[in-house]
């Protein structure tokens, strides 16, 4: 967690991007680490813990993080919360809170207010288009038989 959390710092201090760090561990070793690197990257999912899946899944060379630890610095926002779930560590662990968070300036509370609205009233208003069409990308991917699910 000291890692994770010297990275936030870090990144600070370097106007990389907000005050995040995490680490990815595996077998007592970093395997992966990450600051939030918005700023420097201008990409908006460059939040520390998607850099750290990033680069823990590169040296792992799988797209899973099972049997991993995450040390991040603060309470995973909406999207850093759904990558790691996609990411399927064993455990999350977190120091300051979405709170804490909110207090400095990143507070993401209307986005898992947004989740509830219907799409097309959101905020950014979310429209389906060419579903039908769409839907064929679906069953050749159920018909396929060499598939990797995730």
């Amino acid at each position: 967690m000291r890692e994770a959390i010297r990275l936030a710092k870090e990144g600070v201090v370097s106007g990389n991007g907000g005050p995040f760090g995490c680490v990815i561990v595996k077998d007592g070793q970093i395997i992966g680490k990450g600051s939030n690197m918005v700023l420097k990257t201008n990409d908006p999912t460059a939040h520390a813990e998607v850099v750290a899946i990033r680069d823990a899944c590169k040296n792992l060379n799988h797209f899973q993080l099972e049997g991993c630890e995450v040390y991040t610095s603060c309470e995973p926002c909406p999207m850093c919360l759904g990558a790691i779930f996609w990411a399927r560590p064993a455990k999350v662990f977190y120091a300051c809170t979405k709170e804490d968070a909110a207090n400095a300036g990143f507070d993401d509370e209307f986005i898992y207010q947004e989740i509830d609205v219907t799409p097309a009233n959101r905020k950014i208003p979310m429209n389906s288009l060419l579903r039908e069409e769409s839907l064929a990308a679906f069953e050749i991917w159920k018909e396929k038989g060499d598939k990797t699910l995730y």
